[in-house]
């Protein structure tokens, strides 16, 4: 016999839009238990964006819980429930594709939707403002009221998508992706090779891969890694983004959105997630190299100042940039963790990974088994697609490299 939940949704923006977060609590029908709790920080919205939000993040913490579940939804948004009752038409195009996740979730004829007064919805209203209070912190929210530091969070206002809510150990809450492994990964395993994936493998999974849009350093060619300055994106590079953000849109097969914590990622990858109607969750082992005190400095100044470092960098992916900085090597063995990670958790899925030159270079040379000088024979453009699938016997296929037609 299935389970019947309640949950309960909210959102809030403090300025509408202006700094928002949304809450949700999942609970059994017959006793009023609380099963599962979620909140987030999800950046600039609006309240209907927020309330939207809530909205999936609950059903979502419900269909954990039991995908067979019939659930009873009450919100005191009125826009909300009448829309997804049917009733009202939605007009505005941020509401629409987030409408339709929400209805994705479970099947239309085991959600009903019930308005209840503001005060009635307390728990969700106190989760979003625990939330908003977090973030403006630069913290993430912790249902016990104990937020810790995100990794990363000087630029809290890119939106993190929540993770799976699970049931053990009381109420169950959103936990972030990214926690390291044990054991560092080696070189893939050679997986046999052929002209095509077995029908029986099912589809692969699809890391479309997006280098960021142009900061002030880009065109003057500095080095810009992760021990730097983090800086935003340029004017060229918000165009560049809103241009890739089109053309993924157009496409229609992206079903997540993953980004390094640096800024300029987070807000390529917000420039997506927006028009997609997605979240952004964030994975720190994308995170560009740390050039250590190469950082904000040109190739030719390297060179001047440190010409015996330069030289053994170039001469092996196991050398460190000067001043305690990150080998390629040490880069390579960090994307391959986020690598599985994502793997395991978004199998059969396209995924679009926003990051860097290194991180990226590197899953593609791990893809292809490639040496590790072969990183330095590969261009890779401001805001440019690649893209490799990955099947479950363990081939996997470059399918893009470089793509810039969509910034033409």
């Amino acid at each position: 016999m299935a389970h019947r939940f309640v949950v309960e949704a909210d959102g809030g923006s403090r300025g509408n839009p202006g700094p928002a977060g949304y809450g949700a609590v999942v609970l059994d029908a017959a006793t009023g238990e609380v099963l599962a709790e979620a909140a987030e920080y999800i950046g600039t919205a609006t309240n209907n964006v927020a309330e939207y939000k809530g909205l999936i993040a609950g059903l979502e913490a419900a269909r954990a819980l039991d995908p067979d579940a019939d659930i009873t939804v009450r919100m005191d948004s009125k826009l909300v429930v009448e829309q997804m009752s049917g009733r009202w038409k939605i007009k505005h195009p941020d509401m629409r594709p987030l409408a339709a996740r929400a209805r994705l979730v479970f099947p239309a004829d085991r959600v009903g939707y019930e308005w209840i007064p503001r005060e009635r919805n307390k728990h969700a209203d106190r989760l979003a403002n625990e939330a908003m209070d977090a973030g403006k912190k630069g913290l993430a929210w912790e249902p016990s009221g104990r937020p810790r530091p995100v990794t990363g969070a000087a630029d809290a206002a890119a939106p993190v998508e929540p993770a799976p809510v699970g049931t053990a150990g009381g109420p169950a809450h959103v936990e972030p992706l990214g926690e390291a492994l044990a054991e560092p990964l080696g070189e893939p395993k050679a997986a046999p090779l052929g002209w095509a994936a077995p029908a029986d493998l099912g589809a692969p999974t699809t890391f479309v891969l997006l280098r960021h849009g142009e900061t002030a350093l880009t065109p003057q060619k500095r080095f810009s890694g992760s021990g730097g300055s983090d800086p935003e994106l340029s004017p060229a590079g918000r165009r560049q983004a809103e241009a890739v953000a089109a053309a993924l849109a157009a496409r229609g097969t992206i079903q997540a959105v993953v980004s390094s914590p640096l800024r300029r990622c987070r807000e390529t990858a917000g420039a997506v997630a927006a028009r997609l109607g997605l979240d952004v969750r964030v994975e720190e082992g994308l995170r560009e190299a740390d050039f250590g005190a190469w950082e904000g400095l040109t190739f030719a100044e390297v060179r001047d100042r440190y010409p015996a470092d330069l030289d053994a960098w170039l001469a092996s992916t196991k050398a460190a940039p000067t001043g305690d900085g990150e080998s390629f090597a040490a880069v390579a063995r960090r994307a391959a963790l986020a690598r599985d990670r994502l793997l395991t958790r978004y199998a059969g899925r396209t995924v679009l990974l926003v990051s860097h030159v290194t991180p990226i270079k590197s899953l593609v040379r791990l893809a292809l088994g490639a040496p590790p000088e072969s990183l330095f024979k590969m261009e890779l453009s401001a805001a440019s697609l690649s893209a490799v699938a990955y099947y479950a016997d363990g081939n996997t296929s470059l399918r893009l490299l470089n793509d810039t037609s969509h910034l033409r």
